[in-house]
Parts: C-alpha cells; sequence; structure tokens
C-alpha cells in the first residue's frame, strides 16, 4: 500500500508530506482547494504524463515521491528484479518535473525510464473517476479481470504455454519446409556441388600447408640447379683438380733439385687441393639433400589450384569448403529425407493444436460460467446504488479459430441503464455518474481478486443522493477490508466512514509584497471530522443540528 506521499513545488502545493495507513483514508475541502492537484501529484509520481505547468510558479523543478509498502510477491518486485533494481524495503518511485517541461524518474533512488514506472504504479495502484480510462473502463483488460475472479488464472497460463509450443512447432515446420523447398530448386547444381566436393575432399587448413610446400620445393629446386653447376666445375671435364695434381706431382719430383726453394708453394698447392676435394665432397652431400621428386611437385600444385579453383566457384575462402561441403550433403539429406520430416513435423503441429483447441475449449466454458457469477456479483449491489432497473452483462465471444496466447474468447463488460434500451460498453452508456457506481460495483465484485494494493477514488459520489452516497460509503469501506482505498469526496456520508480523514485547504503564505496561496493538508482528529462533515451537510454556515447529524453519520459510520 501507499505508505508516504511527498510533494514539493507542484501547482499550489509547496511542500508536503503525507504519511497513509491502511483501510478507508477520505480527502475533503471546499472546491478549488487542490484536491485534484494532489492527484495530478500521485499520477505523476505513478508515470503519468509529466508537464512543466505542473511546476509551482516561480520554481524551477517540482517532485513527488511516493514510497509503496509492496508484499514479498508481488507483481511490482518481480518487475524490479527483471530490470535490474533492488527489491529491498519499501518501493520507492520518484519523480522530478523541472519548468522546462524535462522530467526525470527514479525508481528505488535509481535513474528509471517512464515506461518502467509506469508499469510499476499501474500494479501497486488504480485509479478511478468519472473520466478515467485506464482501469476497468478499458476492455483490454476485461478478459484478464474475468479469469482472476473466476480464479482461472493457472488454466490461463497453462493455455498461454500450449500456444508458445504450438507456434513454435508451426515455425520448425515453416523453416524446414522452406529449407527443403529450397533444396529441391537446386537440386541438380546441389548433387553435382556434393559429387565434386566429395571427390575433393577438402580440409581445413590444407591450403596454406600446400602452398607452403610448394614454396619450399621450388626453392629447393633453383639451389640445386646452382649447386649442380658449382659441382660440375669441380667434377667435371673442366675441373682444376686433375691439372693441380700432375703439376704438384711434377713439382714434387724437382724438389730435391732446388732444395728449399719449391717446399712452400708445394705444401699450399697441396692444401688447395685438399680444400678442392672438400668442397667436392660436400657439393655432392648438398644435391644428394637437395634431391625431389618433381612429380610430387607437380601433384602440390595440381591439389593447390583444385583447391583454389573450388573456392572460385562456389565464391569463398579455400579453408570454409570443408564447411560447404558438409552443409550441402546435410541440404541434400534433408532433402532425400525432407518428405518424411515434413510429415512429422506436421503431425507434431497438429498434436499441438489439438491439445491447445481441447483446453482453449475447457477454459471457454469455464469463462462462461465465471462470467454469469460476476454478472451475479455485480447486479446484486446495484440496487443500493440506484441502478436498480440497470443491467450488467459480460459479453464473451468465442471463436475457435482465433487461437490467442490468452484464448479463443474476447470479453467486454457491457451495461443497461434502462430497461428497453441497447446494451452497450460501460463507457459509451453510462453517464458520468452511472459510470462512477457500475465501476464501484464491480471493484466491490472483484474486491479480493485482480486488484492492486491501492485503490484510489476520484470523486465517484458526485451528483448522487444521500442514500446512494451512504450505499457508496459502505461499499468503500467493505473493500478497504482488503486494499487500501483513498477517496476524494463531497459527500457526507462517505467521509462518516473513513479510517483516516485529510482535510485539504488553500491558505496565504508569502510577504505582503507577493501574497500568494498554497494547498494544506491536514489529519483531522474527531473533533475536526465532526466539523468538516458539519460543513459538508450544512455548506458555509454550520449549525449545532448540522454537527449533530455529522455526530449520527460518523457513528453510524464505524458502527
Amino acid at each position: 500500500m501507499l505508505v508516504h506521499l511527498s510533494i514539493r513545488d507542484i501547482v499550489l502545493i509547496e511542500r508536503l508530506d503525507l504519511t497513509l495507513g491502511a483501510g478507508l483514508s477520505v480527502l475533503t475541502g471546499e472546491t478549488g482547494a487542490g484536491k485534484s492537484i494532489l492527484l495530478d501529484s500521485l499520477s505523476l509520481a505513478l508515470g503519468g504524463r509529466g508537464d512543466g505547468s505542473l511546476v509551482r510558479h516561480g520554481a524551477k523543478q517540482g517532485e513527488v515521491i511516493a514510497a509503496f509498502d509492496v508484499a514479498a510477491d508481488h507483481p511490482a518486485r518481480q518487475l524490479l528484479t527483471d530490470n535490474g533494481f533492488d527489491d529491498d524495503g519499501d518501493v520507492v518511485l520518484r519523480r522530478v518535473q523541472t519548468a522546462d517541461g524535462r522530467s526525470r524518474v527514479f525508481v528505488n533512488d535509481r535513474p528509471s525510464s517512464v515506461a518502467l514506472m509506469r508499469q510499476i504504479g499501474l500494479s501497486l495502484v488504480e485509479i478511478h473517476g468519472q473520466h478515467d480510462d485506464r482501469a476497468l473502463v478499458d476492455a483490454a483488460s476485461h478478459r484478464m479481470l474475468l479469469d482472476e475472479f473466476g480464479g482461472l488464472e493457472h488454466e490461463a497460463e497453462s493455455l498461454a504455454r500450449l500456444h508458445g509450443e504450438w507456434r513454435g512447432a508451426r515455425e520448425a515446420l515453416s523453416a524446414h519446409r522452406a529449407k527443403v523447398e529450397a533444396a529441391a530448386r537446386e537440386a541438380d547444381f546441389l548433387r553435382s556441388a556434393v559429387e565434386e566436393l566429395s571427390e575433393l575432399q577438402p580440409l581445413a587448413g590444407e591450403e596454406e600447408e600446400l602452398a607452403e610446400r610448394r614454396q619450399v620445393m621450388m626453392r629447393s629446386e633453383k639451389i640445386a640447379t646452382d649447386v649442380n653447376d658449382a659441382n660440375e666445375e669441380l667434377s667435371g671435364p673442366t675441373s682444376p683438380i686433375p691439372g693441380l695434381a700432375n703439376l704438384l706431382k711434377r713439382l714434387d719430383r724437382k724438389r730435391d733439385e732446388l732444395p728449399g726453394l719449391l717446399d712452400e708453394a708445394i705444401e699450399r698447392l697441396d692444401t688447395a687441393l685438399d680444400a678442392l676435394s672438400d668442397a667436392q665432397t660436400s657439393l655432392e652431400a648438398a644435391l644428394r639433400s637437395l634431391e625431389f621428386d618433381p612429380r610430387a611437385l607437380e601433384a602440390t600444385e595440381e591439389r593447390l589450384f583444385a583447391l583454389r579453383a573450388a573456392g572460385r566457384k562456389f565464391n569463398l575462402p579455400v579453408d570454409d569448403l570443408p564447411e560447404l561441403t558438409a552443409r550441402m550433403i546435410g541440404d541434400l539429406a534433408d532433402l532425400d529425407a525432407g518428405e518424411e520430416r515434413l510429415v512429422a513435423l506436421q503431425a507434431e503441429v497438429e498434436a499441438k493444436r489439438e491439445r491447445y483447441d481441447a483446453e482453449a475449449a475447457v477454459l471457454s466454458e469455464r469463462r462462461a460460467v465465471a462470467a454469469r457469477m460476476l454478472e451475479a456479483a455485480v447486479m446484486a449491489e446495484l440496487p443500493d446504488l440506484k441502478l436498480e432497473r440497470a443491467s450488467f452483462m459480460v459479453e464473451i465471444a468465442s471463436d475457435a479459430e482465433r487461437r490467442d496466447p490468452s484464448g479463443i474468447d474476447t470479453a467486454e463488460f457491457h451495461v443497461r441503464t434502462n430497461p428497453g434500451t441497447r446494451a452497450g460498453p460501460m463507457m459509451k452508456v453510462a453517464s458520468g455518474g452511472e459510470l462512477s457506481r457500475f465501476l464501484l460495483a464491480l471493484k466491490v465484485a472483484l474486491a479480493d481478486r485482480g486488484s492492486a494494493p491501492t485503490l484510489v477514488f476520484d470523486e465517484i459520489d458526485t451528483g448522487v443522493g444521500g442514500a446512494v452516497a451512504d450505499a457508496i460509503g459502505r461499499r468503500l469501506a467493505r473493500l478497504a477490508g482488503s486494499v487500501q482505498v483513498l477517496a476524494v469526496t463531497h459527500a457526507p456520508q462517505v467521509a462518516a466512514r473513513a479510517a483516516t480523514h485529510l482535510l485539504i485547504s488553500k491558505a496565504s503564505v508569502g510577504s505582503e509584497v507577493e501574497d500568494r496561496v498554497a494547498t494544506r493538508v491536514a489529519t483531522i482528529d474527531v473533533e475536526g471530522r465532526r466539523e468538516e462533515i458539519a460543513r459538508m451537510l450544512a455548506g458555509e454556515s454550520v449549525t449545532e443540528e448540522a454537527r449533530a447529524a455529522a455526530a449520527r453519520l460518523i457513528g453510524a459510520g464505524r458502527s
């Protein structure tokens, strides 16, 4: 419930802090005192439309804070959790409205969006009045309210799950059918491609490996040519080694004839011959190491070029060819087994649809029973509200082919205000005062089901007589037994039944130079209540008779 409302600089309200309790709280005051400003402020904190004109004249910004004591299992806490907000303690909604039209939103002291604030606000507070177009008069909510009244929420949730399963099966069937049809259109190309790729058998990373191997082979071939040329120079017909060897032998024979003169030359020639022989041996070893099979190079190039040609043909990198092969093989398998799979999926869709249809039909029957019970509950409230000649109806239209997540039914609350007249939607048929009383009767019927923890009734007793106002007061008091009720009223019969009475008034504030008025709200005691209800009964001149009548009303309200 709403436990605290703080307002700063909104229209005529400069500073206001209200602590609210359970039960029925009424707000009374003379016309123009600011009762509507209080509700506009609350609406702002619930995500209502912001406007710079709401900011008090002369102030830069206004602020409204609404704090709610919310049960642990209330949907508002799930909204907080789903959106990453702390849900411990009270739920606090704060709205800052600037004079230039900008607005800032805070949920539990963290910046938020107006949309989330509005969602949370709708789950916490319902505002009902003669011109309200959001709560019970919204036809879109009538089926949900009917389900809550009839205790059919679990059946509705189960049906929504079945609808999701059926929809998922239909989507799977549609996707598979599209896949098979696309494969069938490309069957010849697909078979040819699968045959070609299966024969090629591409492997991931194969292109890079083949290219590197080819480069090594090509480098080896070029190097081997140069080494072979060098070896030919040392071991071929033009080799200097035989000539040098003969020359060394001849010089060696002459050594004794010229003692000491040829020793150094012979030694150096001998060293040169050894070095040339070693070089020849090393070149022959290098040649053996560089030996390669030209056919291997040819095979490597053929494989590499075939893979690259396939990549160009299918317009994708060579490394993606294995994945393409697997996908095409799968598509071909789907094509070959497509009809069997389609039959199986179709059977699954039909089975899920039949199960949905069966449960939807059962839920539709139970909704019809709940509709009659709700009609009877509302009709029982109408005579005391001076609507004894009126009728309330729950119009259910069922279409087995509709198949929504919520079922096959639409529901709308209709009324007939007088016998012989045409029935129709409440908003179109009932006048302002009649609509308020129909809404109250509905809320009484739905009191412990499908209700926000705080209900606000804005002058729903306008234009009614004493007996009807008393009936309204008794029903508001009954509602306050299960939810928190705030009522803006001009009816003393309603005010007399309140647990808390808030008096709204205007007072002059400021200096003589800057005279202005501000709205004040005060919780009044028993004596103050008697005086205020007497004013509501008598007008400006409060008489002792009015005070006595007020005391009787308060006593009757307590009883």
